[in-house]
């Protein structure tokens, strides 16, 4: 492990220096992309003419086993868009290093992938590698409808240089057993007393009715997590507070956090929570949720278990979800933070610049693979999605009205949407799709759709810091993170006072913490963040 290190430290280090020689190089030619006007780029080509043939390269990670190299779905695609394309699919485990290296050797490919936050692609971007994207992104469909607060996070010094692979901008929040509230009288709780009174209820009034001492109220696991904080004001990951100088601060040393600490001593004193929570997995605590001994945890619109809810429904048949709407912050605001809307990142090669026609083709590419198809057009009727599934009877059939791959459509490469770099659907903002579709259980349905009418009902805060780099981060940051969640987590068990606070932020900025913040509020200003945006 310690010769990997070394190995990729020394490729990226010989890699700045290739891309800086690269930049200088380029700097001296003619931008082809620039404007006569603004917003229109000065060019008198179609940007979808198909009548020059390009080969065009990718990079980007895989979970699983890569498709093989020749295969019928990069035939279809090949076809449709008259190119040569050949896309390097990697191991996730193995793309840093064998990214860096491939790079390092000269042979940086036209698309280049990267995971959300890394460091990387920030680092090689200033270095002049990749193609700004400002003027071409207009011209296409998915790509021109992003939300500009999205494309921000991948501004280097006021350009766009990365295209986001898509995530469900809705956070895991929490949500509360209906049933439980029901039936001991209680309402909604709408701030943390409450909630503390319905969990401590919870602990001690028999919510289920069954005659036995066996329930609590909140299921909680190591590292604090869930962190059930009720809006942006209290939430550990949201650069929200401000500090005497006006920078923006990790809530995770907010005063937020810390009226969270004390919330969740005071239950941690009345028994109302996970005794053993600070070893307890993730999946031991969605176990204690769904096995019926908690009633307040966490869901999201997206990703929720089905086997988990049918475990707890054999339990308690009556069991019933609702998520808890966001609680009134003392600053008056109201609202969860918004997710980052990506998991990952997609650039072009600077080397680009002078062929407008590849630049396009690349970007349609790129375009189409992102796609979205709603449910109703999900069938051989539309043939977008008969392609990009690799043709019904070939790479999927249809069963009772639903698209279903076959077996083995990725490891025999059936399809051209395996192929994509960037494979996952950017659903528009004005599509509005009901998560609740993707699930088959009623009580399911119920939690998302509630979940669904919260989030579109109120308003979403868009964290500063998404997609700002802190190299200290890079390098202290996962060590102090632990650290301070141990300390906070010794002080919900009652070995550390909350009131040691002051001298527990004092720590976090001394160990690196006050580096982190003066980097990260650098990279806020570079992007033109203005303060505490909702959407």
């Amino acid at each position: 492990m310690k010769f990997k290190s070394l190995l990729l430290l020394f490729l990226i280090a010989i890699l700045s220096i290739a891309l800086i020689a690269c930049s200088e190089k380029e700097s001296a030619g003619e931008n082809p992309s620039s404007k006569d006007n603004e917003g229109e780029t000065n060019t008198d080509i179609d940007p979808f003419d198909h009548s020059e043939k390009y080969s065009i390269t990718g990079m980007t990670f895989r979970f699983g086993d890569p498709p093989p190299t020749k295969s019928p779905g990069l035939d279809l695609i090949n076809e449709k868009f008259n190119i040569e394309y050949n896309p390097q699919i990697i191991p996730q485990g193995d793309y840093v290093e064998k990214s860096s290296a491939i790079v390092a050797g000269g042979d940086m490919p036209d698309l280049v992938g990267f995971q959300a936050n890394d460091f990387r692609f920030y680092q090689w971007a200033e270095q002049g590698a990749f193609l700004p994207l400002d003027d071409f992104l207009h011209h296409f469909e998915t790509l021109g409808g992003i939300p500009d607060h999205i494309y921000d996070a991948f501004k280097v010094d006021g350009k766009i240089y990365g295209i986001p692979r898509y995530s469900q901008p809705y956070p895991l929040t929490p949500m509360v057993r209906k049933d439980w509230l029901d039936n001991l009288g209680l309402e909604m709780p709408t701030n943390y007393e409450e909630l503390k009174a319905v969990a401590i209820a919870f602990t001690n009034e028999d919510p289920d009715q069954n005659g036995e001492d066996d329930t609590y109220g909140i299921a909680i696991g190591e590292n604090i997590n869930p962190n059930f904080n009720m809006g942006a004001y209290w939430d550990a990951s949201a650069w929200y507070h401000q500090n005497d100088e006006g920078q923006y601060i990790p809530g995770i040393i907010s005063e937020g956090r810390k009226e969270l600490i004390q919330f969740f001593a005071d239950l941690y004193e009345t028994g109302a929570m996970t005794k053993d929570f600070a070893v307890l997995n993730w999946a031991d605590t969605n176990a204690e949720f769904y096995s019926g001994k908690a009633g307040i945890f966490v869901g999201g619109v997206a990703g929720m278990s089905e086997d988990y809810m049918k475990g707890l429904l054999e339990i308690d048949p009556d069991a019933e979800f609702v998520s808890i709407p966001p609680f009134e912050a003392p600053d008056g605001s109201q609202g969860f933070t918004m997710g980052s809307g990506n998991s990952g990142i997609l650039a072009l090669n600077a080397n680009m610049a002078d062929d407008l026609g590849k630049i396009y083709r690349s970007l349609e590419l790129v375009d189409y693979g992102k796609k979205f198809f709603p449910k109703d057009q999900r069938n051989p009727d539309n043939p977008d999605f008969d392609w990009m599934w690799g043709l019904e009877g070939t790479g999927y059939n249809m069963e009772d009205g639903n698209p279903v791959r076959v077996p083995n459509f990725s490891s025999d490469g059936l399809a051209p949407s395996t192929y994509f770099l960037d494979n996952r659907e950017h659903i528009p903002s004005d599509s509005q799709p009901r998560y609740a579709d993707d699930y088959s259980l009623p009580a399911m349905k119920d939690l998302v759709n509630s979940l669904q009418d919260m989030f579109e009902s109120g308003q979403l805060y868009i964290n500063p810091a998404n997609g700002v780099i802190s190299e200290t981060e890079q390098d202290k940051g996962a060590d102090l993170l632990q650290f301070i969640m141990n300390e906070q987590a010794k002080m919900i068990a009652g070995q550390r006072p909350v009131s040691d606070w002051d001298n527990l932020v004092e720590e976090y900025l001394q160990r690196g913490g006050a580096d982190i913040i003066n980097e990260v509020n650098e990279g806020i200003n570079n992007k033109d963040y203005t303060d505490h945006q909702w959407d």
